[in-house]
């Protein structure tokens, strides 16, 4: 723990020395531009099925308990837009979201070439857009299953403790929770191992990048929650912003995101070093 400790500080030390601050910044207004017209596009895919508005209800349940306040209205407004079925809007939406998500792979991937200090002609000009293309399904399609499994958990927590025992329910309940934020978890764990795996040229093992992998989710997920706990009781960003303080709390938010990943590959950055002079 303490060699972790000191290797953490320098990671730390590293991520301001290599600019973080400002690619965290260029990720997320990539991420802005990316994720209200995917919602758009989820959303509008859910509520075509029969069961789209009680699925519709899960997922606002579901993001409530990480986005901010002001984000979730701006959700709600877009769940409730009818303009939104038009197949032309779709077709854009989804159109704007890659290339938007294009564009935030590449920005992650810059700061993981200065975190393994990397040059910059590492990959040329079409191949380094490819690979970045290419890790946009990579990540995404790990989400889709955790957002599936957290829409339709409390469906399924409601099926299991309707045919548990009453003494059991409890336990079930507990059990059942606790294995939803575990996946949760995992997930957000397995995403940033791909990003790390294939982001750089300087490809390791799974295993020798996880470790940067769960030290960005331990960071990111009580980073969010304190956000959105400063967010809901302390700051009120529409006093400041107006209309555009609910965009500006996802901006924010993205930013921690973003800043939490970019942390992660400084980490493996430096175990790689190590490991590499110890060798």
């Amino acid at each position: 723990m303490p060699r972790f400790l000191l290797h953490f500080r320098q990671a730390i030390w590293l991520a301001l020395k290599h600019d973080v601050l400002n690619t965290a910044k260029a990720a997320a207004y990539s991420g802005m531009l990316m994720f209200f017209p995917a919602l758009v596009v989820l959303t509008t895919l859910v509520a075509k099925v029969p069961e789209g508005p009680t699925l519709l209800g899960e997922f606002r349940a579901t993001c409530e308990q990480f986005l901010p306040a002001d984000t979730m209205s701006l959700i709600q407004a877009s769940m409730q837009a009818r303009h939104f079925h038009s197949s032309q809007l779709i077709y854009s939406a989804a159109t704007l979201s890659v290339f938007a998500a294009l564009g935030l792979t590449l920005t992650l991937m810059e700061g993981f070439r200065r975190a393994y200090r990397l040059p910059r002609d590492e990959w040329s000009f079409w191949r380094r857009r490819l690979r970045a293309l290419l890790l946009v399904p990579m990540v995404l399609v790990p989400l889709a299953l955790a957002t599936i499994l957290l829409v339709f958990g409390h469906t399924i927590e409601n099926w299991m403790v309707h045919n548990s025992d009453h003494e059991l329910r409890s336990v079930v309940l507990f059990f059942w929770r606790l294995v939803r934020w575990s996946i949760a978890l995992a997930t957000s764990v397995a995403v940033l191992v791909c990003l790390y795996h294939f982001g750089t040229k300087r490809r390791e093992h799974w295993t020798l990048v996880t470790p940067g992998a769960i030290t960005a989710t331990i960071v990111w997920f009580p980073a969010t929650l304190a956000f959105g706990w400063y967010v809901t009781r302390v700051a009120d960003y529409s006093m400041f912003y107006g209309s555009f303080g609910a965009g500006i709390a996802t901006l924010v938010w993205l930013y921690i995101t973003a800043f939490s990943a970019l942390l992660g590959a400084e980490l493996n950055g430096v175990l790689f070093r190590t490991r590499r002079n110890q060798a």
